[in-house]
């Protein structure tokens, strides 16, 4: 496992700013969403991961799901998911989940995974059932993929483009100083290199995101940015980091909405087809119009 090199140092700001409080999901269509995942057990990411934009999401009709497991075999500094060693695998998940889009009535699913390194084909037989088993099931739903970089492997990133769902997802998280501390077993050159390949070989939309509040400097963000467009990818969403507990990395700042702004209004003039900018934007948020 490697190490991590850049020392952080204590966040420099304390209790969040007013910009980031989150207004209650209300609506009817997101009352009836909720009662189908309360009464069928329903796992999305959007209800275990407490995302902001849940009610505005499940409103339109788009929601995201994670299979492979809910134990990830990397260790990386930002992210809330549990790490160790994962259960087998669940033969049955693809039905599942094409199931629960179904009983949910979802027009725009987006589906995510933990990494499986211990696997020998790092789970890209599943992620393919997976978007199969929607397919036939749900055959109106669009699909967003939001892929590990299965260690740059192409026979394991071809499955997925054999699949070919609407949109292909792979985030870089954060920029290039900062990846080792933040993404401790993934690679910046590996990640751009798998959105690169994924365009290669003829997926119709690539899509990336990154966090901003880790230590990263403005010309990093924009460097980042470029890199993305070089690699010809088409969407980019930009949000604020949040700790997740205190043992993941601290919040160094928190970005303004002028600054997101910044942001989007550069990504737009750089040629992304959309880039979603802002404190409380996630990687699915607004997923269903990066299909468009």
């Amino acid at each position: 496992m490697e190490t991590a090199t850049t020392s952080v140092a204590p966040p420099a700001t304390k209790g969040k700013p007013k910009w980031l409080r989150v207004k209650l999901p209300v609506g009817q269509k997101y009352k009836e969403l909720r009662g189908v995942v309360d009464k069928y057990d329903l796992h999305t990411i959007c209800t275990s991961g407490s995302c902001p934009n849940m009610g505005e999401c499940w409103t339109e009709g788009t929601a995201t799901f994670m299979i492979l497991g809910n134990t990830c075999t990397r260790s990386c500094g930002f992210c809330g998911v549990k790490t160790g060693r994962p259960d087998s695998l669940d033969w049955a998940e693809p039905e599942k989940v094409a199931r629960s889009i179904k009983l949910m009535g979802i027009k725009h699913a987006v589906i995510t995974s933990v990494d499986r390194d211990d696997l020998k084909d790092m789970g890209s037989i599943i992620w393919k059932e997976t978007v199969a088993a929607i397919r036939r099931m749900n055959p109106e739903t669009t699909l967003e993929t939001l892929i590990p970089d299965f260690q740059g492997v192409t026979r394991n990133i071809d499955r997925i483009v054999a699949a070919n769902p609407e949109v292909v997802s792979h985030n870089m998280e954060t920029v290039k100083r900062l990846t080792r501390e933040v993404r401790i077993q993934a690679k910046y050159e590996r990640s751009l290199e798998v959105l690169r390949y994924l365009k290669q070989e003829g997926i119709n939309r690539t899509k990336s995101g990154i966090m901003l509040g880790l230590g990263e400097r403005e010309e990093e963000v924009i460097q980042t940015m470029e890199d993305l467009r070089d690699n010809d990818v088409d969407v980019v969403t930009i949000g604020q980091y949040l700790q997740p507990s205190k043992k993941h990395l601290p919040v160094q700042e928190f970005i303004t909405p002028e600054q997101f702004g910044v942001y989007e209004k550069l990504g737009l003039e750089m040629g992304f087809r959309h880039v979603e900018s802002g404190a409380l934007v996630r990687s699915s948020y607004k997923a269903h119009k990066h299909i468009l």
